[in-house]
């Protein structure tokens, strides 16, 4: 069999992909293909091939073009599409659902995959993985953190998305340091549909979505949507959440024109449970939650029932893509999002000075506390244009683009009950800031073949961003950076099966707005060198890539959370990230594929200095906080037919530590989770066209999992007059025991 690139497929059909009008011209090439032993396939998914051309896209996915790429390219990456999605996507937010990619460790604040959801990707957070929405920056521009529960149930709504490890290709908003993660969503459907699915599991997890489309009206129109809500008790006590989110479509699309509108969101409460556990509680009592506790005036233990974090989130895009020609196309977007709410804290016999009030005297006695009920809001508006244009022929892939965002935030505290109130009003803002941020960036790309066997990539971008603030927490902020990103590599394709690849990327980042908490940060350099090898048969395919990660002034987790459970972080002058990853797909036989994955790492902060006991200290190279040196994931299924398959899903990570100096009070386990999947196909052939069952049972085992936590330290000179003593603590998120989600989706 040989496969044809999309590439070629232009200069067959005249355009990037088929379309009502170029049916005819394929069924006839088709036949003519036939004739001679070949087949087209023309497919959305990755599909194993035997050769290093890659795989087939659909027409929308050329709305990602200009940041993702093939094997083509110099850049360690992973794919992961709606198809290896669909039979564990049942609720659980999109983290959860790349928990087996290489070199990712996920977490859940709730413990059960629902809620505040968070990745990690070679030890960096999720402030350090840029991620994007069909090319448009998805990160909070202050935080830089990815919230995927203001988005509920939207892998439903994913058509494919890209996993690049390491600095990856340039691409819009913040600079990777870890990784970058690139989603595209649904495509166009040509043929009309209804799906209702319904999913229900441990803890009173349900989920229920609707979703539709027209089809292709009249050949060039379709609109499509989903609707869906996700409710959950969590794992942990009261870590309850009421998720419900939306995505609509229309499409235009024509020979050589795509323009797609889109508008999707959601709104979320969740109950708080970003304070985690001590020690002695994970031991006696793993689903504890501290949120919202306070003692009555009878001296009883009680917990506020209202102690929620309500987000309401809308993304509009509106995206053109045109062919001009066999040889240039171009891409431009416009974005907005609007995003607004709280969360509400009871707060127990708090000082009257925090929130700017007068002490007052009651029945003769000074009152200068009190308890009382607070909202800290966010209100802000994101909104900006990405743009890209692509020229291509059998040589050369060149990719100029870039984008253009402004983010303006308010932030502010309404005191919304109180038991004394003082001196204050109604609607009294006891802090009242604002904060503007603007990110403007221009990359060109190119992937050049100097002969069959060689190919060359370069890539450079110029960052520019401005951020100001004027918060307690920040202090006055009035800064800008200029960065300058370039890349270069170099790929060497042995024969049709292997190819080698050697890449040098250069990133910079500017802090984030926690990071002015600790005083004057600075913005971190990163020099990444990728080496990798890639073998691709029919039945075998293996990545395999070692990379070199040297920072300077890394912006490195401390261990320590701020007073709304966001983690802190500080830069630690220099330091590195070494390590090996292999990941395969191999077809044991028709029905079994084996798909295992491993990443070895070395991860250390250079001579790192830490004050013990009033004492300063050269730790050495200490290990980066965060930072596993193993991670291992495996999935063996079994597919007799099209309509079954059973799946045994498996993950290890290592022990890691939650601060950057090596205590044992700080030390994370290892663990390994087991998860076990089904899927079972009923084809009707009437009004319902098939029904879809699907189960997951997670954590099979029943292990312990602690996955996440935080690790702090403060200096004690009370205890022992005239001496300094370091005291250590640490808290812990756990993870839910064995649970269970099954699921049916209807399709009309």
């Amino acid at each position: 069999m040989k496969l044809y690139s999309i590439i070629q497929l232009r200069a067959v059909l005249g355009s990037t992909g088929p379309t009502h009008r170029k049916r005819n011209r394929i069924k006839t090439l088709c036949t003519i293909m036939a004739l001679f032993g070949l087949s087209l396939t023309m497919s959305a998914q990755e599909e194993p091939t035997d050769t290093l051309q890659g795989k087939k896209v659909v027409l929308d996915e050329v709305l990602v073009q200009a940041v993702r790429v093939t094997k083509e390219f110099p850049i360690t990456f992973s794919d992961l599409d709606k198809v290896e999605l669909a039979p564990r996507n049942l609720g659980q937010d999109i983290p959860i659902l790349m928990n087996f990619m290489p070199a990712v460790v996920t977490t859940s604040d709730a413990g059960a995959g629902v809620g505040y959801t968070s990745i990690r990707v070679r030890g960096s957070d999720a402030t350090r993985v840029n991620v994007t929405i069909n090319g448009v920056p998805y990160n909070d521009a202050e935080s830089q953190g990815t919230f995927w529960v203001n988005m509920p149930d939207f892998a439903s709504s994913t058509q494919s998305l890209q996993l690049q490890r390491g600095v990856g290709t340039s691409t819009n908003g913040a600079g990777a340091f870890g990784a970058s993660l690139n989603m595209l969503t649904d495509a166009f459907s040509e043929e009309a549909y209804a799906r209702i699915s319904s999913s229900v599991g441990s803890f009173n997890t349900l989920r229920n979505n609707v979703k539709f489309s027209t089809g292709l009206m009249n050949g060039y129109f379709e609109f499509s949507g989903r609707l869906s809500r996700v409710t959950s008790d969590g794992y942990v006590d009261r870590a309850a959440s009421e998720l419900d989110g939306y995505f609509l479509q229309g499409v235009y699309n024509d020979d050589n024109t795509l323009v797609k509108a889109l508008l999707f969101g959601g709104h979320e409460v969740t109950y708080q449970a970003w304070n985690g556990i001590t020690p002695e509680q994970l031991e006696n009592d793993r689903t504890f939650n501290s949120a919202g506790i306070y003692t009555d005036d009878n001296g009883n233990t009680q917990f506020y029932d209202n102690e929620v974090d309500d987000y309401k989130q809308d993304h509009f895009q509106l995206h053109w893509y045109e062919t001009w020609n066999s040889a240039w196309n171009t891409h431009l977007a416009v974005h907005y999002t609007r995003g607004r709410g709280f969360f509400e804290q009871f707060r127990e016999d708090d000082d009257f000075a925090t929130y700017g009030l007068e002490p007052i005297t009651i029945n003769g006695d000074l009152v200068e506390n009190t308890d009382l009920i607070r909202r800290r809001w966010l209100d802000n508006d994101f909104y900006g244009a990405i743009f890209s244009a692509t020229y291509n022929n059998d040589n050369l892939e060149l990719i100029m683009g870039g984008g253009y965002n402004e983010y303006k935030g308010d932030h502010f505290g309404e005191i919304i009950w109180a038991e004394y109130a003082s001196n204050s009003e109604i609607r009294d803002r006891y802090y009242d800031d604002n904060s503007t941020k603007t990110d403007f960036n221009l990359y060109t790309k190119a992937n050049y073949k100097l002969t069959d066997l060689w190919s060359l990539f370069g890539d450079v971008q110029y960052r520019g961003v401005t951020y100001e603030a004027n918060g307690d927490d920040t202090g006055l902020v009035d800064d800008s950076f200029n960065f300058f990103n370039p890349k270069a590599g170099i790929t060497f394709d042995l024969n049709r099966n292997n190819n080698f690849y050697l890449s040098y990327a250069r990133a910079n980042r500017e802090p984030n707005r926690n990071d002015y908490e600790s005083g004057s940060p600075k913005p971190e350099k990163l020099n990444d060198f990728e080496l990798g090898w890639r073998y691709v048969s029919p039945s075998f395919q293996l990545n395999t890539n070692v990379y070199y990660m040297r920072y300077k002034d890394q912006l490195v987790l401390t261990g320590e959370l701020n007073d709304v459970g966001a983690p802190l972080r500080s830069n630690v002058g220099d330091s590195y990230r070494l390590g090996l990853e292999i990941d395969a797909n191999v077809s044991l036989s028709n029905a079994f594929k084996w798909r295992p994955n491993i990443a070895l790492s070395d991860n250390r902060n250079i001579d790192f200095y830490f004050e013990r006991d009033g004492v300063l200290q050269n730790l050495g190279n200490t290990h980066i906080a965060y930072s596993p040196q193993l991670i291992a994931g495996n999935i063996i299924s079994y597919q007799p037919n099209e309509n079954f398959q059973v799946s045994l899903l498996s993950k290890f990570v290592g022990k890691q530590y939650m601060g950057n100096i090596d205590s044992e009070g700080s030390v994370l386990d290892s663990y390994t989770q087991t998860d076990f999947n089904i899927q079972y196909t009923i084809n009707t052939n009437s009004f319902v066209k098939s029904i879809v069952l699907s189960g997951l049972v997670n954590n099979i085992f029943d292990a312990d999992i602690v996955s996440n936590g935080y690790f702090y330290t403060f200096d004690d000179d009370y205890s022992n007059p005239g001496t300094i003593t370091t005291i250590e603590g640490a808290g812990y998120y756990p993870q839910a025991g064995i649970n269970f989600l099954l699921g049916a989706t209807v399709n009309f």
